[in-house]
């Protein structure tokens, strides 16, 4: 008889807290000396290929407020269109981009910032191809369960218009929500992606 086993079950979700920031990048809090440097912390190496960029933006609550303790780790694929990642089978991704990135809201600003290259596209389960993107997750207190959202670049009209994953949202006017206007700062292509978690122009956000 086969032994039913209970380890694997879900276990209850409870909120982030307020200290989930400084637990996963202390030296971002100036809490040094647990590790050199806050993983997640460069995703872009000297060699790698593609368009460097600038994302950043701010979280807002409900009210309208930066949210300043928010913890954000963002995903995406490399300028091919690659992920740096052990499923990937399509090729091998770039060795010299990371792919991967956390960090916490500024105290004061609230703001994020982070360097990286402009993704390629990648397809569908379907095959289609979805349009250039960067997926985001959130975690905050008063957020029992990280949300999970997508930035899509303000230039890529052509592929965001055909992207599986955008012509599934049903109230089309939510769509500029995830959609980053591009800008030029110090001479770099600069993408500025606000969140909001409610009220009005609440951000489309993905259960997965």
């Amino acid at each position: 008889m086969v032994q039913r086993l209970g380890h694997l079950k879900e276990s209850p979700s409870q909120t982030a807290g307020p200290y989930v920031h400084i637990g996963a990048t202390p030296n971002w809090v100036e809490i040094t000396g647990v590790w050199q440097e806050d993983l997640g912390l460069v995703l872009v190496g000297p060699e790698a290929k593609g368009e460097r960029i600038i994302v950043k933006g701010r979280i807002f609550d409900g009210s309208g407020t930066p949210l300043k303790d928010a913890l954000i780790e963002i995903w995406q694929a490399d300028a091919a269109g690659l992920y740096n990642a052990p499923q990937e089978r399509r090729g091998r991704a770039d060795p010299h981009f990371v792919g991967w990135g956390r960090q916490s809201t500024d105290g004061v600003t609230g703001e994020f910032s982070f360097e990286t290259i402009k993704p390629g596209r990648v397809p569908f389960s379907d095959g289609r191809m979805m349009a250039p993107h960067i997926t985001f997750w959130i975690v905050a207190r008063g957020i029992n369960i990280g949300l999970h959202t997508r930035m899509y670049f303000g230039d890529e009209e052509a592929a965001n218009a055909e992207c599986p994953v955008l012509a599934r949202i049903e109230h089309k006017v939510r769509v500029p929500t995830l959609i980053a206007p591009r800008t030029e700062e110090n001479g770099l292509a600069t993408y500025t992606f606000d969140i909001r978690l409610q009220g009005d122009n609440e951000t489309v956000f993905f259960d997965i």
